[in-house]
Parts: C-alpha cells; sequence; structure tokens
C-alpha cells in the first residue's frame, strides 16, 4: 500500500516585489514501512517539502495524502524529529518523552506503559530519571524518537536527525535508529545532505535538483541479507556504485 502520496506540489514564495520558485511539481509516493531518502544541492528545498508534507506549510499548489489502513491507528499520522533533539534540560528524560502525550492530552496508563516498553527496549529505562544534559549526543536523539513514537504516527519525518552529532557517533546511532524505525514498522522520509548516510539507510531516495527543485532521479535500493544495518551496508560492494551514480546526479552527471 502507498502510505504517503505527494501529488504535484509547488511551492512558491512571495515578497512586495517578486515570485520566487522553490519546488516545481514534486510527485512521488512511499509505500508502508519504507524507508524513503530526499537528497539535493545545498538550498534546493528539501526542509521546505518535508514541512509541506508535515502540514506546516501550505503548498502553493499539489496536495499531501496520507493512507491509513486503521482509522482509529494512530494519535498522529505524522512524526517529526528536527534536527536538533528539542529535550528539556529541567525535565527528566521520563517527563521529556511524555511531553507530546501531555500536549495531546493522551496521557493514560495504556499510553504510559507503552512508552515505559520503548524506554526499556531501547535500553533507556534506567536513565528515566536523568536530565538531557547527563546524556551522550546518541542518547538524547533515541530520546527524541522514543518522544516520537510515543505519540504512535504513521510516518516519521527525519530532518537532518544526525548533523549535530560527531561522525563516530553519528554513525553508531544511525544503526540504533534504524533499528528502531525498522522494528517500529514506520513509514519514514528523511532528508540528509549526507549522501552516504542517505544509501545507508534507505530502501529508495529521491533527488532534487536546484530550485526550483524537481526530481531528477528516484532510485531503489537493494541489498543483501548480509547487509541488513546501515553500518554493514557501507561496506556492500554496489554501496559505492550508488554513490558515484547519486554524486554524478547532484553534480550533473560530470
Amino acid at each position: 500500500m502507498i502510505k504517503v502520496e505527494i501529488n504535484n506540489i509547488s511551492m512558491n514564495y512571495h515578497s512586495l516585489t517578486a515570485e520566487t520558485p522553490a519546488l516545481a511539481d514534486i510527485s512521488f509516493g512511499v509505500k508502508e514501512g519504507k524507508f524513503l531518502s530526499i537528497v539535493g544541492p545545498s538550498g534546493c528545498g528539501k526542509s521546505t517539502l518535508l514541512n509541506i508534507i508535515a502540514g506546516l506549510i501550505t503548498p502553493s499548489y499539489g496536495k499531501i495524502v496520507i493512507n491509513s489502513g486503521d482509522k482509529s491507528a494512530g494519535l498522529l499520522k505524522i512524526g517529526y524529529m528536527f534536527q536538533k533533539d528539542q529535550l528539556f534540560d529541567w525535565l527528566t528524560i521520563w517527563d521529556n518523552v511524555l511531553l507530546g502525550l501531555k500536549i495531546n492530552h493522551c496521557i493514560t496508563d495504556v499510553n504510559r506503559e507503552t512508552v515505559k516498553n520503548l524506554l526499556i527496549s531501547y535500553n533507556l529505562w534506567e536513565f528515566r530519571n536523568h536530565h538531557p544534559r547527563e546524556l551522550s549526543g546518541g542518547m538524547r536523539q533515541r530520546v527524541a524518537l522514543i518522544r516520537t513514537l510515543a505519540l504512535s504516527p504513521e510516518v516519521l519525518l527525519l530532518d537532518e536527525p544526525f548533523s549535530a552529532l560527531d561522525y563516530q557517533t553519528r554513525l553508531n546511532i544511525s544503526d540504533e535508529v534504524y533499528e528502531i524505525i525498522k522494528k517500529e514498522k514506520k513509514t519514514t522520509i528523511m532528508v540528509t545532505h549526507d549522501i552516504s548516510e542517505a544509501i545507508a539507510m534507505s530502501d529508495e531516495i529521491i533527488i532534487l535538483s536546484n530550485r526550483p527543485a524537481v526530481i531528477t532521479k528516484h532510485m531503489s535500493l537493494e541489498f543483501g541479507e548480509n547487509f541488513s544495518c546501515p553500518l554493514k551496508r557501507r561496506e556492500a560492494p554496489n554501496f559505492r556504485i550508488y554513490f558515484n551514480e547519486i554524486w554524478k546526479e547532484l553534480n550533473g552527471n560530470a
């Protein structure tokens, strides 16, 4: 089933003197449970497209459709992880993770138990009474993801979720986050500048052009069973082939 449908999205920014086109007739679909990454030149409108999918920005043209198999499933259709973890240092990890549920007036015994099980499953339960400043950057990102998952979203949006981390932590946390997302069977769309990161984590990749952005390529990635996680995928024989293909597309097939 196609979970997310992006239909003919265009976005123009207006000023008193001019109209600036940002996105031009963007259309694609994401199947349920799949992980799709969006890459493109800096400033091409990747995050703008993500914000449109999230409903934070209204496009000039086109529409977004989230197809729900079960109308009662999920407290929210969209879960959004930003570049920074957005944790509040004065709250404990437990209170940070429950914050979204509190804001949406969804605190129930069942939801508390769900949050507890998520923290236990992903090795954070013993840190529930700690504060964010006491955790590593990678652990903070896991907390941020669990806070998002606590709302049972049908679709996850990730906007450069590891960009604030050092390279080693970034590699490790991408493995951990990927494992959580796959285990929870979430349909995911990620924006990233990092080509290697996109290849390592994704089932599909969309490449955008310079502004006004159009889709120049929509790739499906295939890795064998021996390359089941992002770190292992970086060692796959076809990893370099995918990298070169994307690099050439981003650089005008030079």
